[in-house]
């Protein structure tokens, strides 16, 4: 197969990046391709820094060769002899497999010059990352490779036209370039057929949280997120409610129980206010407060920032300090309006992906959850009972049989009370650790 043939059959593939953007693979090959320049690179961004996902590990972890492979096939395709792959330093054991499988590839004349006595030669070496979760961008990316702090290029010009070392660079993430050997073996066409229209193939997610049965899974482009959950997934743990399921990681969006039978694609995702991302699916129940929930993933984009502009490294930090006086119950009147409007001023400002995705998470809980953002703010309450500035413990004298158990589990000596009757919370003392909720077997514990 020429150059031209291979970038053909990924095009009619419909192929789109799995790293959370969904670009087409075949526009960025080509445009790589068609870029001039005596010397080329093909990048793996194997720099998986979503909270949750885990799928590029478990890649490299169990195929090594096969990511080799998709690689390789890249680097033909676009006239690349040099191809790197950007992985996390916290995957230890996914470099030294990789190391090895690039040493095996070598020896056996798969890797190096004039590979199986063709004119063409490609070599392969790994980059270490430090984890900086920008770095998931690719210009970003790009600095690091080249030894400076990682921090976004301004684009245009692309890395197609001006990457690495500012010659012209493909970058795909670990599970784009996995695909690409099934596609040339069995064709563009075979990969296309399954799926939707806009996005063929099969995804793979990472399922976490609140769930009976977590882990790894792949499935069509297509499915919908209730059989996703409660098909694969088996559920709620505890057989609790679902209240929402977090798409795309901290760049990504809450979606509500009443958008269950969305359907996975990059299109219908969209129109949720949330992203398909690199494939991380939190799951929540009942008992999650969706205005914590905001909190903690903005707090990780907030420290995760460059710095490089100032909406993002600003706005983040004043959205934060929003979250974190609603969770307090020091949330004012307009505080969820300010929110709104950070919310749009650091997605049209901010340079690069992180910035501009960063909102994501408060804007789809305001959207989806905004009495529970009213609740904590005009009530000082918390519906979820899980900020432990806005909730209290105490113990239901007609439930608990003064086994004591609550007592002995309490770290601050706050529950006191004589054997075989009820037993009294402090709440003076009480540290809100939820242990006497684990230790009852009689649901006397409530919060309030």
């Amino acid at each position: 197969m020429t150059q031209d043939d291979v970038i053909e059959q990924i095009d009619i593939s419909g192929l789109r990046g799995r790293g959370g953007a969904g670009f087409s693979t075949a526009f960025k090959w080509r445009a790589a391709k068609n870029s001039e320049g005596d010397e080329k690179y093909l990048i793996c961004n194997a720099d998986e820094g979503d909270p949750g996902a885990f799928m590029d590990r478990a890649v490299i972890e169990g195929d090594p060769h096969n990511l080799i492979e998709g690689m390789l096939i890249g680097a033909y395709a676009i006239g690349a002899s040099t191809a790197i792959v950007y992985v996390r330093a916290e995957y230890p054991l996914a470099i030294v497999r990789l190391e090895k499988a690039i040493k095996d590839a070598t020896e056996r004349g798969f890797l190096g010059d004039n590979i199986m006595g063709s004119d063409f030669s490609c070599v392969l070496r790994i980059k270490a990352g430090a984890g900086a979760f920008v770095c998931g961008e690719e210009t970003a990316l790009i600095e690091s490779l080249e030894g400076k702090r990682g921090m976004p290029r301004l684009k245009p010009p692309f890395p197609a036209q001006s990457g690495y070392w500012f010659k012209p660079s493909n970058i795909n993430n670990v599970e784009t370039y996995a695909n690409v050997p099934w596609i040339i073996n069995n064709g563009g066409a075979a990969f296309a057929a399954m799926g939707t229209e806009q996005s063929k193939g099969t995804k793979v997610f990472a399922l976490s949280g609140k769930i009976k049965r977590g882990g790894l899974v792949e499935i069509p482009m297509g499915t919908t997120l209730r059989d996703v959950i409660f098909d694969i997934g088996g559920g709620i743990r505890n057989d609790k409610e679902f209240k929402a399921v977090q798409l795309g990681g901290p760049s990504g969006g809450c979606v509500p129980k009443e958008k269950l039978d969305t359907v996975i694609d990059y299109a219908e995702l969209g129109k949720t206010g949330a992203i398909m991302g690199s494939g991380g699916m939190v799951v929540m129940d009942e008992s999650t407060c969706m205005v914590s929930m905001a909190k903690f993933f903005l707090d990780f984009t907030a420290k995760e920032s460059c710095g490089k502009c100032v909406h993002c490294r600003l706005g983040t930090k004043r959205m934060l300090e929003v979250l974190d006086r609603i969770v307090k119950g020091k949330g004012e009147e307009g505080d969820i309006e300010k929110l709104e409007e950070l919310c749009y001023a650091i997605k049209d400002g901010a340079l690069c992906g992180l910035g501009q995705t960063a909102p994501n998470p408060v804007l789809t809980t305001i959207r989806y959850f905004r009495d529970e953002f009213e609740a904590h703010i005009k009530e000082q309450r918390c519906p979820a009972g899980e900020c432990r500035d806005l909730i209290t413990y105490s113990i239901n004298k007609d439930k608990c049989v003064g086994c004591s158990a609550c007592a002995r589990q309490c770290p601050a000596d706050a529950i006191t009370g004589e054997l075989k009757s009820p037993f009294t919370i402090d709440p003076d003392l009480c540290v809100k650790c939820g242990n006497c909720i684990t230790a009852c077997r009689f649901g006397a514990v409530e919060v309030h």
